[in-house]
């Protein structure tokens, strides 16, 4: 089997794919840490809505991928950043799949965290926008789900400072219901964030993420870090107050910070978990059993794809992650809600084929080989 690829300057290059994939096997849940992964949603390619309508979502395809996700021991983090939320799907799009997969994981046994944000306001005031979160919260915990507060748009867009974070922060986690979790969330993943916190930088912006937690002790769960910076991240962990934990939401240094160090190490929340699932359980069952080797000799190869997946513009990163779900057969199409499939181009399409393929994360390598032909099919490369 091969196949031509676009290479530089617009020309082709032979690519022999692999003919059997990673040997993977489902499994329960882990010991040494606790992994989410973001999930995305698989789109009704038959609905006839524009890129600006709400999203037409396929339920049945949506909520098998959260099961093959749970079958293979890992948890599922549902309507967070990798669903679009914000970005093709709104809230009330969002809002039926939290209940939708709250019931599956509840059915099965999965485990399961949701994001609630304040996404059906563009913005307001503080009072409002309290309001808003709190509408989002009562939805998750009805559920039964355990809550992600997530940054919010509306929030960044009318705090003054950090006394508003402060307030509005404290306001929530006084009222739910069970611990949750604080997301912070990038502006390289979400432009309309930069200055979240209400800080001049990011020193000052750490400080009063950290401030929030120590204030409602007993109330946060853990913190969701995606910011892209390792060393960053690492310090954070190390001021967190004990029993807090750290899920890394960094999909560049994932490896390094989910095996930790002398000090401690990160749990995972990760967008990237989504096409590397399989994989990346096996590689944490390795760390249950204490052999951390074997853990980094699975996982550090997948960083390649993880960056070319997450490269700028980084909110970019769920066309990539869809497509390889298409690719590997959890899916009979490649559309998103939003028309956002036509978010990147076609050489960064073969690059992902490539290197995913490469991994063996294609349960089906001819499956994939068919596929991505007919895509290049599509855009002319036709020899």
């Amino acid at each position: 089997m091969t196949i031509r690829l676009p290479g530089a300057g617009g020309t082709l290059r032979t690519y022999e794919p692999r003919t059997e994939p990673l040997a993977v096997a489902p499994g329960t849940s882990f010991t040494s840490r606790t992994v989410f992964a973001a999930a995305h949603v698989v789109a009704d390619p038959f609905a006839d809505v524009s890129p600006d309508a709400p999203a037409a979502v396929d339920w049945d395809a949506t909520l098998a991928f959260r099961r093959h996700l749970w079958a293979h021991g890992l948890g599922v983090a549902e309507a967070m950043d990798t669903a679009q939320r914000g970005m093709g799907l709104d809230w009330t799009g969002a809002a039926e799949l939290i209940r939708r997969s709250a019931a599956e994981a509840k059915a099965v046994g999965g485990r399961i965290v949701c994001g609630a944000g304040t996404d059906q306001i563009t913005g307001g005031t503080l009072a409002e926008i309290r309001a808003a979160y709190e509408e989002q919260l009562a939805l998750v915990e009805d559920s039964g789900a355990q809550a992600v507060l997530m940054a919010s748009r509306a929030l960044a867009a009318t705090a003054t400072g950090p006394e508003d974070y402060l307030e509005v922060y404290g306001h929530l986690l006084r009222q739910a219901a069970r611990p949750v979790v604080l997301h912070w969330l990038g502006p390289m993943f979400d432009p309309a964030l930069t200055g979240y916190w209400g800080a001049a930088g990011p020193d000052e912006a750490t400080d009063v993420f950290l401030e929030i937690v120590a204030a409602h002790p007993g109330k946060v769960d853990g913190v969701k870090v995606s910011l892209l910076e390792a060393r960053r991240e690492i310090d954070l962990r190390r001021r967190l107050p004990r029993g807090v934990r750290c899920y890394t939401g960094d999909d560049f240094h994932y490896p390094e910070l989910i095996a930790g160090d002398a000090q401690g190490f990160s749990h995972a929340l990760l967008g990237v978990l989504d096409p590397l699932g399989p994989l990346a359980a096996r590689a944490v069952r390795h760390l249950d059993t204490g052999d951390t080797a074997a853990f980094r000799a699975l996982l550090d190869p997948t960083v390649a794809l993880s960056r070319h997946l997450f490269q700028a513009p980084t909110r970019f990163y769920k066309t990539g992650v869809v497509f390889l779900a298409w690719l590997a057969g959890h899916q009979a199409h490649f559309t998103m809600v939003g028309g956002l499939q036509s978010a990147r181009s076609l050489p960064h399409f073969a690059r992902a084929y490539e290197l995913a393929d490469g991994l063996g994360l294609f349960p089906d390598p001819k499956l994939a080989e068919d596929r991505m032909k007919t895509l290049l099919a599509l855009y002319g490369v036709t020899r």
